[in-house]
């Protein structure tokens, strides 16, 4: 019979084979799931025999993924900040690069926070873990995203500290707040063709791109934030690596104080920060 470890090696070389980056490590997780344990305890069934059930678990994982299907999409979920997010084709895949972003807010004092393009509520919903003293409001324009963020809320006890509202941007957000937060659609309509087909395939179009230059979502936003925040009050944008010069100026425009441009765990531009003076 084959061991799990063989199953692995020879998943693994399946990925690479179809160009899949990351071969191994979604091997890995696939594993887990058809194991039904957690990744960092495939290690030690690395020897057991691979019983049938669970190898035809990580087969059809496995044909899903080499069909360019995210490993989210198949398991149902992604670790961020430390917690299980359900994801699904309604919502952006929470990436590592975003938690730069919950990072820098909580680098600094708020008593509520306002997350402009919920998803999955993965930002918010960190920010108010860290900070149980915290309440926030998380919009979405998809009535169904925000169906997932308002199950990631009940999964993680935040249903009465966080509230969900369809909104476009702004438009029916009232109140100030002291920290406002956003991961907008970033990525102009002349890229996407080089976009990776999990991203092309799988994920909302309207949480990637704004069909036009990219920075359509950044020029609402800062026009309109300074009248939502605080006094001292801080904005924080995630973008793309190549925008961050044109979204401090937006910021500028909009009057904001203290703009920085913060680097991610790559070493590239992720998140412009301003402050209302």
């Amino acid at each position: 019979m084959t061991t799990v470890q063989e199953a692995l090696t020879a998943g693994r070389d399946q990925l690479a084979a179809a160009g899949i980056d990351g071969a191994a490590q979604d091997a890995r997780w696939l594993m887990a799931a058809a194991l039904k344990v957690s990744a960092d305890r495939v290690i030690l069934h690395l020897r057991d025999p691979l019983d049938a059930d669970a190898g035809a678990r990580y087969d059809r994982a496995l044909s899903r993924r080499m069909a360019r299907e995210p490993v989210s999409h198949i398991l149902g979920g992604r670790w961020f900040y430390g917690r299980w997010f359900q994801v699904t084709g309604d919502v952006l895949d929470p990436r590592p690069e975003t938690e730069t972003l919950v990072d820098l807010a909580l680098s600094g004092p708020f008593a509520n926070v306002l997350d402009l393009g919920t998803g999955t509520g993965c930002i918010v919903l960190s920010l108010l873990a860290e900070r149980p003293d915290v309440t926030g409001t998380g919009t979405d324009l998809s009535a169904r995203a925000l169906d997932v963020a308002a199950g990631n809320a009940g999964a993680f006890g935040l249903t009465d500290r966080v509230t969900l509202i369809r909104s476009d941007w702004l438009a029916a957000v009232d109140g100030r707040f002291d920290l406002i937060v956003s991961n907008p659609p970033y990525i102009a309509a002349s890229e996407m063709a080089a976009l990776a087909p999990e991203l092309r395939r799988y994920e909302p179009q309207m949480a990637l791109t704004d069909q036009g230059d990219g920075l359509s979502a950044y020029r609402a936003i800062a026009a309109a934030a300074p009248d939502y925040l605080a006094k001292g009050g801080r904005l924080m944008v995630e973008i793309g690596w190549t925008q961050g010069a044109a979204v401090r100026d937006l910021f500028q425009a909009a009057g904001l104080d203290g703009i920085t441009i913060h680097a991610d765990i790559n070493d590239k531009p992720r998140v412009v920060s301003g402050r209302r003076g």
